[in-house]
């Protein structure tokens, strides 16, 4: 049997096939934001092409796909449909995206060639790999958190991963914190998680990458240092709030941002979790998603993985065989 994945993102799009001895082949690119919006659903059936052809299968060979998306959904005459801020520049705020998108038609595209496709939040399908194979198995209360070009969280309460009316439980990075700041979110929220920190919205505040202002913090420029101090911190509100919301234990937290960074902010983002009321914030920890930058595209196989190759996977750990 062999099955595909997609890692749907505001930056990049990747997929993956795989059997059940584990991931033949995966393939990167830059996520397509100009044209019409059946650029996205048209680019994953192009990258699942590609992704075969490295792995010297046929696109038809596959039997299911499962697929990790930024968010939010909406539902579009009964098909899941994409409004996500990092992607549609016809929403309120996103003027900065080369196209008019208010919604794109993943959902319709993808079953008009697959019989089984399943399609979740990519922060969903980054918690439900983490808890298979990385840093929260046999963790019942944990949240997976990304900072990258946008913020976005998986929930799992008492064992159970969250979903929602229309699969977008978890989109805190919506979370109001601000409401005075100039910090525009693609969404058309002034003050939220996203618009004050994701890696998107702190280079249109600032004028430069996050990337750069993340490194020139760490090498010890002053100016640099107290834009990423202010952007811990209100990392470390949200995640506050979310953990006196949940009672949660463990947050397993990947993207970009906090994997090339979370190493020397971490201690800044934990202070600001604990420096309020212990009795819900005592012990909540802070680890590093396992997977790394391969957490959603493995998310994207364990929505469509069959049981009995979870198992096998967590005593082989496959993906590592993969760039």
């Amino acid at each position: 049997m062999l099955i595909g994945g997609v890692d749907i993102g505001g930056t990049k799009m990747a997929a993956v096939v795989a059997n059940a001895e584990g991931p033949l082949a995966r393939v990167v690119q830059s996520t397509a934001k100009s044209g019409t919006p059946l650029a996205v659903p048209e680019q994953v059936l192009a990258l699942l092409d590609e992704v075969c052809r490295e792995a010297n299968i046929q696109r038809a060979d596959l039997k299911r796909v499962g697929i990790c998306s930024a968010g939010p959904f909406i539902s579009e005459n009964s098909y899941l449909a994409l409004a996500t801020p990092n992607l549609c520049g016809g929403l309120p705020g996103a003027q900065d995206l080369p196209n008019d998108w208010t919604s794109i038609p993943l959902e319709k595209v993808l079953r008009s060639v697959f019989a089984d496709v399943v399609i979740r939040n990519d922060c969903i399908g980054a918690l439900i790999a983490e808890r298979n194979f990385g840093a929260v198995r046999n963790v019942n209360d944990c949240i997976y958190v990304t900072w990258s070009t946008g913020i976005g969280f998986g929930l799992c309460v008492d064992g159970h991963v969250l979903q929602g009316k229309h699969g977008n439980a978890g989109h805190a990075g919506h979370l109001l914190l601000s409401e005075v700041s100039q910090a525009l979110c693609g969404c058309g929220n002034r003050g939220d998680t996203e618009g004050l920190i994701s890696g998107r919205n702190i280079e249109r505040l600032h004028g430069r990458s996050a990337a750069d202002i993340f490194e020139a913090a760490r090498q010890g420029d002053q100016a640099s240092l107290a834009i990423v101090n202010e952007a811990a911190q209100w990392f470390g509100k949200a995640l506050y709030n979310l953990a006196v919301t949940l009672d949660t234990r463990v947050f397993v937290i990947g993207g970009s941002v906090w994997l090339h960074h979370g190493d020397w902010i971490k201690s800044t983002v934990q202070r600001e979790i604990a420096s309020r009321l212990p009795s819900l914030t005592d012990g909540v920890e802070l680890r590093t998603a396992q997977l790394r930058n391969l957490v959603a595209d493995i998310g994207g196989l364990c929505l469509v993985m069959p049981e009995d190759w979870i198992a096998e996977w967590q005593q082989t750990t496959p993906w590592k065989r993969l760039p």
